[in-house]
């Protein structure tokens, strides 16, 4: 209703203003083409007779005469009091003259009052505009929180995994459907709870949970909410969120991100006076002040609990804190089965597979997951999203989507090919290693290619021996570059920042150095915050600092000489992963392992169809009759393979036209595998060309660096 208001008010002002300054225009244009004389002037023209018409009012004179020129112009004058007036009209031969009685106030008002009146209206309107702001900076100190839909109830149920976040936060539920349980035995629910982990593991949506098991109200804020540029706003809105919780109690009290406003105080940059620590003092007097009776809980949640202030976290404010952890392997699962609930899928799916493959994500990045493999299969106009779909979808958000555009030479395809061929072989060499799930030489993101190793649990520790395992598989591809092609890459980049990272840890954060011993010296990563330090110290002696760089040094040195041994050890297998990973681009976990054992890898679906097409196109008619032929023999054939040995010649004898099919259908298969073998031949020398010319090249390479 107040918005009509305001805008047919709107409406009126403007047309009024349209009309007014239409009949301002219209007046003034009339008033340029009307000569105005005196009224001596007036006599004079009557007197000559060149005053044609008059009209005669008490306050104006109007009319026309004939000016020197002899045109015919509109004159006015304001008049006196003449009584020889109509008498000097009528002597002086006037055409013709009149009186007119006196025009009503409204004309004379507005044309004279119009501007005024325009004025004043204007002014109205912008007071009106002001008095509308005054209401809004009443209201710019109120609490922006969110009563959350009661329609909408979220509970338990629907937040999988955070088993131990739950069981911790299910006393809040009984608190509020039941305070007097705990009331009459003297005990209190903690005031606030604090939520602590990493984004996206479902801070929010646990809070939302608690209000929806307890079925009450749900104010939700955000930290940056009580933070404006006016000093004391803030601390306005803090007491009248905590009103509002009183007014609505039973009632939980939703603070995201609280680090925004519950920092650490005495920071350099304003002091006590700065309204980002007004507002968290007013926020410790509110939790502190009010009493736990009147049924009012606050959660707030954070993902930086180190940088709150320690007076929010004492006992009595924020005492009781709840980490939400990454979820694990059972937890992923879990997530995966609620997301996947409303996503039509095949019966191939296997969320403990995907749960598998996705160490480290948390539920929003397997909400993304699910979504991106409905969005893959809706792509591919599938009526289904199946497993491929899902692989797909961990692999664009892992690392990046497949950049099948890129166009890639042949030397840094194989140049790529045994980068990644390194990692591979090496992953296999060492023992206790996560086996290798993928390799690809296909560019995804900012990478080539790339080997994906898949745990087949989740590890909460690592071994010397694991780490120093890992620093050896990231030396893998460098490795390999030299080992093949004498000459190295910028592709190991990542790799050796990888490498140099993991092992300095080793020796200043994991106390895994002998010559450093068990001494923590690693150097502080994060960022200065002002309201706790002004400037990092560094830990440690520059003589301490070189010993470090070099146990470092060491250490890499050492992986990547283990690495070059286990790949020229297995160079073997190395250029038939290379082989493999040029004709087939991607090869998953199977196919790695036959390669390792010597084993065969399967045709190629595409290309034998292609192949017997384009070469032997007659050889397709003769393999299509043969499924119809099959059925028939295969009794017959069962018969002689039971009393093969002792009833052969009477067989012969007595069935002379069963014989005559058993030799039809093995001429057949003896045609069909002459033709397989054509296939496997054909393709077998065109990979072993392009190896042979690739290993030329090589040769080449090696012996113009041994004459130099």
């Amino acid at each position: 209703m107040n918005m009509k208001k305001k805008d047919s008010w709107g409406i009126t002002f403007w047309i009024i203003l349209t009309v007014i300054l239409v009949l301002f225009m219209h007046s003034s244009t009339k008033k340029s083409n009307i000569e105005e004389m005196p009224y001596s002037q007036f006599k004079q023209s009557v007197k000559e007779g060149k005053v044609i018409n008059a009209v005669v009012t008490p306050e104006l004179i109007e009319g026309e005469f004939t000016d020197s020129e002899g045109n015919q112009r509109k004159f006015k004058t304001v008049p006196l009091e003449d009584p020889k007036l109509v008498e000097d009209m009528e002597n002086n031969k006037v055409q013709k003259f009149s009186g007119k009685a006196q025009n009503g106030w409204l004309g004379p008002l507005i044309f004279s009052w119009g501007p005024i009146i325009l004025l004043i209206l204007f002014w109205l309107w912008i007071m009106r505009g002001m008095s509308a702001g005054g209401k809004q900076a009443m209201t710019f100190a109120k609490s922006k929180a969110k009563l959350a839909d009661n329609g909408k109830k979220i509970t338990f149920k629907e937040v999988a995994g955070c088993e131990e976040a739950k069981e911790e936060l299910q006393e809040i539920v009984e608190f509020l459907k039941n305070p007097s349980k705990f009331q009459k035995l003297g005990g209190k629910i903690p005031k606030g709870v604090l939520l602590a982990g990493a984004p996206g593991t479902g801070k929010t949506l646990l809070a939302k949970a608690v209000a929806g098991e307890a079925g009450v109200p749900f104010f939700s804020s955000s930290g940056s909410e009580f933070v404006e540029m006016f000093v004391g706003v803030g601390a306005s809105r803090v007491r009248d969120l905590f009103e509002q919780g009183r007014k609505n109690a039973p009632c939980l009290l939703f603070i995201d991100e609280i680090d925004a406003v519950g920092r650490h105080r005495g920071a350099g940059l304003g002091g006590g006076n700065d309204e980002r620590e007004q507002t968290l003092n007013q926020i410790l007097v509110e939790m502190d002040g009010f009493d736990t009776k009147e049924g009012v809980i606050i959660i707030a949640a954070t993902n930086r609990p180190d940088v709150l202030d320690p007076a929010l976290l004492r006992a009595g404010r924020f005492d009781r804190q709840v980490v939400v952890n990454t979820p694990d392997l059972k937890d992923r699962e879990e997530i995966l089965k609620v997301h996947v609930k409303n996503i039509k899928t095949d019966k191939e799916v296997d969320l403990k597979v995907l749960a598998r493959r996705t160490p480290g994500f948390v539920g929003a990045d397997l909400a993304n997951l699910a979504n991106e493999a409905a969005l893959l299969a809706a792509r591919k106009n599938l009526q289904s999203v199946n497993m491929k779909c899902f692989e797909e979808a961990i692999d664009k958000i892992m690392a990046g989507p497949q950049k099948k555009s890129r166009v890639i030479s042949d030397k840094e395809k194989s140049i790529i090919a045994y980068h990644e061929a390194g990692h591979t072989i090496v992953a296999k060499v060492i023992p206790n290693m996560d086996p290798v799930h993928k390799v690809t030489i296909m560019a995804s993101g900012r990478a080539l290619g790339y080997t994906l190793q898949v745990p087949l649990e989740d590890k909460f520790l690592s071994s010397k021996s694991e780490i120093e395992g890992r620093l050896a598989i990231l030396m893998g591809g460098r490795v390999a570059e030299e080992l093949v092609f004498g000459d190295i890459t910028t592709g190991a980049s990542n790799d050796i920042s990888r490498a140099t990272q993991i092992a300095t840890k080793m020796v200043t954060a994991f106390g895994m150095s002998d010559k450093i011993g068990t001494l923590a010296l690693e150097k502080d990563t994060e960022e200065v915050f002002l309201g706790r330090d002004i400037s990092r110290t560094q830990k440690h002696s520059n003589k301490t600092a070189e010993l470090i760089d070099e146990e470092v040094k060491n250490i890499v040195t050492t992986a990547k000489n283990k690495a070059k041994k286990i790949l020229e050890d297995n160079r073997d297998k190395l250029d038939n992963l290379v082989k493999a990973l040029i004709e087939r681009e991607t090869l998953n976990g199977e196919q790695v392992n036959k390669i390792m054992n010597g084993e065969e890898l399967e045709p190629m679906e595409s290309e034998p169809k292609k192949e017997v097409v384009t070469e032997e196109p007659k050889v397709e008619p003769e393999i299509k009759p043969e499924p119809k032929q099959e059925p028939k023999p295969e009794p017959e054939i069962k018969a002689e393979t039971e009393t093969e040995t002792p009833k052969k010649e009477e067989v012969k004898q007595e069935e002379p036209k069963q014989e005559e099919k058993v030799e039809e259908k093995k001429e057949v298969k003896e045609e069909k595998k002459e033709e397989q073998l054509k296939v496997k031949r054909v393709r077998k020398t065109k990979t072993e060309n392009f190896q042979n010319d690739l290993f030329a090249k090589i040769d080449n390479k090696e012996e113009d660096n041994n004459e130099k």
